[in-house]
């Protein structure tokens, strides 16, 4: 039996970890996932752990665009370790967010104040592009890997903000009232179309309904001319109109709206009325002559 005494330590490294292995003081080797077995009296210890999850960082700047606007812009950094690098990431940064957060001011303070208010809120992923690119060259050498970059919020200052929604309100009211105006000027328009396609078949059907009268008399005075022997279409027409006369009387007597109305008649106010007729077609007949 050996009589040389061996002590052997124990280090376990959890998931998505890696842990730094010294020897004296020295890197000596990455230390995965797992169990792992140090040997203090050879100068090995484990240094400490990095944990390999992607890391998010949120960073506020404060700044002022092209045109003279103070602007706040918070931007979401993911990054996390290289595992191969992970020594490089263990001893060379002290505290990688204020780093990581001194290189964002830094790019966002170059580019955003080229950059009107307007082009801010339209270009704001060109502005997390060159944040990326930017970290991805500086931090690679210290063992991050920057995952991606988001400029989650762009937020002027409160004045700025108010003065901007009544600008857009004042415009959003202007375009309300164009289309109220065309809105009314169409229906005006339509209104007054529809009101001269009436006034027009209002005059076709009087047109059609004088016309068919006219018919109805000429049919009635020839018919009467016929059966009755020695009168003229002149007298037929008297007659009519005569009847027409009477029947139009009936009708204001029968109508329940009718008040009263005061109308000479008698025997010969009817032969006055005989008489007002044929004078008419006389003088219609002479106007027609002098033509």
């Amino acid at each position: 039996m050996s009589n040389d005494l061996w002590c052997i330590c124990c280090a376990c490294v959890g998931q998505a970890s890696v842990g730094v292995v010294e020897q004296w003081g020295r890197f000596q080797r990455l230390a995965g996932p797992g169990l792992h077995f140090l040997n203090p009296f050879v100068g090995e210890c484990l240094a400490g752990f990095l944990s390999t999850r992607v890391s998010s960082l949120e960073v506020r700047i404060e700044t002022k665009t092209k045109d003279n606007v103070f602007v706040q812009l918070i931007c979401s950094i993911q990054y996390r370790i290289i595992k191969e690098n992970a020594d490089d990431a263990f001893y060379e940064l002290q505290n990688p967010r204020e780093q990581i957060q001194a290189y964002v001011f830094d790019v966002v303070r170059a580019h955003v104040p080229r950059m009107t208010l307007d082009e801010l809120f339209e270009q704001k992923d060109e502005v997390a592009k060159a944040v990326l690119e930017e970290l991805e060259k500086v931090m690679g050498t210290y063992g991050y890997n920057i995952e991606q970059i988001l400029v989650v919020d762009v937020i002027p200052d409160a004045s700025v903000r108010t003065a901007m929604n009544e600008i857009n309100a004042a415009q959003r009211l202007q375009l309300a009232s164009v289309y109220r105006g065309e809105a009314e000027k169409i229906r005006l328009i339509k209104k007054a179309e529809a009101e001269a396609e009436a006034k027009y078949l209002g005059g076709v059907g009087i047109a059609k309904q004088r016309q068919a009268i006219v018919e109805g008399l000429r049919e009635n005075i020839l018919n009467i001319s016929k059966s009755i022997s020695g009168t003229s279409a002149k007298e037929v027409m008297e007659l009519i109109m005569v009847t027409q006369y009477f029947d139009t009387i009936k009708e204001l007597g029968n109508s329940s709206k009718t008040t009263t109305v005061f109308l000479p008649h008698g025997p010969g106010h009817v032969k006055d009325i005989s008489d007002q007729i044929r004078s008419g077609f006389m003088e219609a007949s002479c106007s027609n002559l002098g033509q």
